[in-house]
């Protein structure tokens, strides 16, 4: 049996937040190289994204970057577009880490990963749970708070939270 070696944390991190941080740097002390996969997600519940993906991208370096994640080496963050296996099997990754914080993440992450399976077998899904500080925090949330005005700093990244301030500002 072979060791997986390179790993992707795929999400659309709209924002990025505390929580996916953990997630990512979980994932890089399990696996020697970790890619954090920005999907494009135009269509993401119907009403695309706050943030371009260019602007997600670089939020996202920043925040692990302040976070001290990059530091560790071995994590690189970049943006994609199509299917999450084709991206894998591209950036030659033997397994996709996906953080769980309820049974609704469960039910839909193990969805994807029966699908990601069917079309790529020698894709591994690995499933991390959510540290019980961060359960309860999502980027819906996140940006819902933020636009009316309230503190995030408990949620996100010093980085982000200046981020979201500046967009909910200028909406």
């Amino acid at each position: 049996m072979n060791h997986i070696q390179h790993v992707v944390v795929p999400g659309t991190f709209d924002p990025v937040t505390l929580g996916h941080v953990d997630v990512i740097g979980r994932a890089r002390h399990l696996f020697p190289q970790v890619t954090v996969a920005v999907a494009e997600s135009r269509t993401k519940r119907g009403v695309g994204t706050a943030f371009t993906l260019d602007e997600r991208v670089e939020m996202l370096r920043d925040a692990l970057e302040e976070q001290g994640i990059i530091r560790l080496g071995g994590v690189r963050v970049l943006p994609f577009t199509g299917l999450l296996v084709d991206f894998c099997r591209e950036q030659s990754a033997g397994g996709v880490v996906k953080g769980l914080r309820a049974m609704t993440d469960f039910e839909y992450e193990l969805q994807q990963a029966d699908l990601n399976a069917h079309l790529a077998p020698d894709i591994e899904s690995v499933f991390v749970m959510s540290n019980p500080g961060y359960g309860y925090v999502s980027s819906s949330i996140v940006r819902e708070l933020a636009s009316l005005g309230s503190d995030v700093d408990m949620l996100v990244p010093a980085c982000v939270a200046v981020r979201l301030k500046e967009h909910f500002a200028d909406a």
